[in-house]
């Protein structure tokens, strides 16, 4: 995967809460690309069990433990809607070219992105493959008949997911280092299922 010196991905997520899947999807992301910002958002297809500020607080110890310089948590880039995003993203870093990186199990609703193909005509979309989540050349095609140029990521990410974890907390799922916070403030029930 060639990327130029002014990449950015943006990875955007739900954080709901923060997975080991999320852990290995950023630090992969920094071998590849000279920057990657991620955020925490609200996703108009999901229900989130936690308000966007905490999971913007586990999303932040999350990066600060990964601790790469290439790898930075901007909060105002958050918004359920991807152009939004995207005409912050531009404003901020005007020279960059952009990347959207998303799991393989978020693939089928890009179509359905609000302005998806003016998305698409400013962003490449790089999609991580996660256990479990096999992606279609079907759902390739539809991205790429609205404009979208699709790159599949060189990596697989585990199968951990948010919503897994949100059906039955399991310690094994999360990163530790959110850990803490998940019990102290009894986050997901974590702090119930070891009495």
């Amino acid at each position: 995967m060639k990327t130029k010196i002014n990449s950015i991905a943006l990875f955007g997520t739900s954080a709901d809460p923060p997975t080991l899947g999320h852990r290995a999807l950023l630090n992969e992301l920094t071998k590849i690309f000279p920057k990657v910002i991620t955020w925490a958002s609200d996703n108009p297809d999901k229900k989130h069990q936690i308000p966007l500020i905490k999971r913007t607080q586990l999303l932040r110890i999350l990066v600060n433990k990964i601790s790469d310089p290439k790898l930075e948590l901007v909060q105002e880039l958050s918004s359920p809607r991807t152009i939004h995003t995207l005409k912050k993203a531009c404003e901020m870093w005007p020279e960059a070219s952009f990347i959207f990186v998303i799991g393989s199990d978020l693939a089928v609703q890009i179509p359905k992105w609000f302005n998806a193909k003016s998305v698409l005509n400013q962003a490449k979309i790089a999609i991580a493959i996660r256990d479990g989540w096999p992606i279609s050349d079907k759902q390739i095609d539809k991205i790429k008949k609205l404009g979208g140029e699709v790159e599949l990521l060189p990596f697989k990410i585990p199968g951990s997911s948010s919503s897994k974890f949100r059906q039955r907390p399991q310690e094994s799922l999360v990163p530790s280092e959110i850990l803490p916070t998940l019990l102290k403030e009894n986050l997901y029930g974590v702090a119930d299922m070891r009495k």
